[in-house]
């Protein structure tokens, strides 16, 4: 059994959801202890529950003290299983950082996965569900997945109640990344979402976004309001991403309280001109999520980042605990190069 510091580097819930993936993945029971240590409320929160129960009913797992606020689990996988599954998150926990957790095991199954979650589809500190359908789920696709996520209605926090399906057909072998130097970008693309709020809102998030990116010649962000049935209580999101022939790079902002939509959109804009001035390859957000997917992958890979994050470091330090490969690490001028080596 490998035991794992749940409070190492960044010591958040990644870790702790990772962990368990890899587990299953790779067939080995694991023990995480110290359980986001250095968070104003540590130990397990109610989301991350969901997450070891929707990776533990993928592979029938035996679970030990995985309740709330425990400081420590053990997760002993069994064997991957397809199949429909349905899982509540809970009021308004995120949806795509369960799929986090649930993406890698589902491509493992010995055939198609299909899943129903509830729960928050925009929430703060995760990523927004337009990002994870827009950005990281092509990014996927790249390195040869076959996943599909719909939308059924929108959620936000407090109430959740928000619907996605998800389809993951197995990947027997994971492609590389590669190319560490991005081309010229050619457009950039946007979704600028609200839901149960005024139509004006979507338009001066949009405005605001284009105003930052006046530079780049081909923009074009697309406005929704959701009502109705579409959404279970009011929120909103915007996210952009930039195309590049070798790259495709996101950034978003989410709707909150007291947060005017210019500021909104001057965020999402400004954040991804960093990204597009740094010349990365993948985005800050993007980089740590597809290191378990690189690692697998049938040769080496390479990418340029804007900055190394605290998630990406902790990645680099878990990953290695589970599967063979070793990371290097390389500053260049406005960033850094990244390398994946499989197998090492």
């Amino acid at each position: 059994m490998i035991e794992v510091d749940g409070g190492h580097g960044e010591g958040g819930g990644q870790l702790l959801r990772m962990a368990v993936a890899l587990s299953a993945l790779t067939e080995t029971p694991v023990r995480v202890v110290r359980i986001r240590a250095s968070r104003p409320t540590p130990g397990l929160a109610a989301q991350h529950v969901t997450a070891i129960n929707v990776v533990a009913g993928l592979c029938k797992a035996e679970v030990t003290d995985a309740s709330l606020g425990a400081s420590s689990i053990e997760f002993r996988p069994g064997k991957l299983a397809a199949g429909r599954f349905s899982f509540d998150v809970g009021t308004a926990g995120s949806m795509t950082l369960v799929l986090q957790a649930l993406l890698p095991v589902a491509a493992a199954a010995p055939g198609a996965v299909r899943v129903r979650l509830l729960g928050g589809t925009d929430v703060r500190w995760s990523p927004p569900i337009d990002y994870f359908n827009r950005v990281f789920l092509p990014l996927l696709r790249r390195l040869g997945a076959h996943a599909d996520v719909e939308v059924l209605r929108r959620g936000y926090y407090p109430r959740g109640g928000g619907i996605i399906e998800a389809v993951i057909e197995p990947t027997r072998s994971w492609s590389a990344l590669r190319g560490s130097e991005r081309a010229e970008v050619e457009r950039v693309r946007g979704i600028a979402h609200v839901s149960n709020l005024p139509e004006d809102v979507p338009k001066r998030m949009k405005h605001a976004a284009l105003r930052r990116l006046h530079g780049i010649p081909d923009v074009k962000v697309e406005e929704r309001v959701y009502r109705g049935e579409e959404a279970v209580g009011q929120g909103g999101a915007l996210v952009l991403w930039a195309e590049a022939e070798t790259a495709l790079i996101g950034a978003d902002s989410l709707a909150e309280r007291g947060k005017p939509s210019e500021r909104i959109g001057g965020e999402a804009a400004a954040s991804l001109g960093a990204e597009i001035e740094s010349q990365a390859t993948l985005d800050v957000h993007a980089a740590d999520q597809l290191l378990v997917y690189m690692a697998r992958a049938n040769g080496p890979s390479r990418f340029r980042v804007r900055s190394v994050s605290g998630h990406l470091e902790t990645m680099m330090w878990l990953v290695p605990q589970f599967v063979p490969c070793r990371f290097a690490v390389t500053r260049e001028r406005g960033g850094f190069e990244v390398s994946v080596e499989p197998g090492a």
